[in-house]
């Protein structure tokens, strides 16, 4: 009995440490994923949207012309998946920021969106939040920029 308390105390302490270290709510996991988003946008992957979107997504495009749903986003990636093919000729992202509190993570930044005839550039502002050990895309804001500006 003397040993199984402090055997109990370590193994319960090493699951907390465990756990702490496998959370998806940092930085760098949430600059990945952002980065796996622009991706899957470029050249999409359907699974992708069905697994790492909130049920309750939402995406609001520019000046609010078009609302999309998690629903919306998975439609349209099969549709250009069994196409094999999009639109989109290139998406790159610059000045990625990240702000964590809680479960809860904001990611702001650039992309610049070819769809030719000449590249358009947006401010985005996604959040992500933690569900079970997961981090899922929860909300979407992109504002494409005037040229000039």
């Amino acid at each position: 009995m003397k040993i199984l308390l402090p055997l109990l105390t370590l193994f319960f302490f090493t699951f907390l440490f465990a756990s702490a270290q496998q959370t998806c709510m940092t930085a760098s996991s949430i600059k990945a994923l952002d980065a796996q988003w622009e991706a899957n946008n470029l050249n999409p992957d359907p699974e992708f949207f069905k697994s790492t979107l909130a049920e309750n997504f939402i995406w609001v495009h520019n000046h609010a012309s078009m609302i999309d749903t998690k629903e919306d986003v998975i439609k349209r990636t099969e549709i250009q998946a069994a196409k094999g093919t999009t639109n989109t000729r290139s998406r790159t992202q610059s000045e990625v920021k990240v702000e964590i509190t809680g479960n809860t993570a904001i990611v702001t930044g650039f992309t610049v969106v070819d769809r030719g005839p000449t590249p358009t550039k947006y401010h985005f502002m996604r959040t992500y939040v933690e569900v079970d050990g997961k981090c899922l895309l929860i909300g979407n804001h992109t504002m494409a920029i005037p040229e000039g500006e």
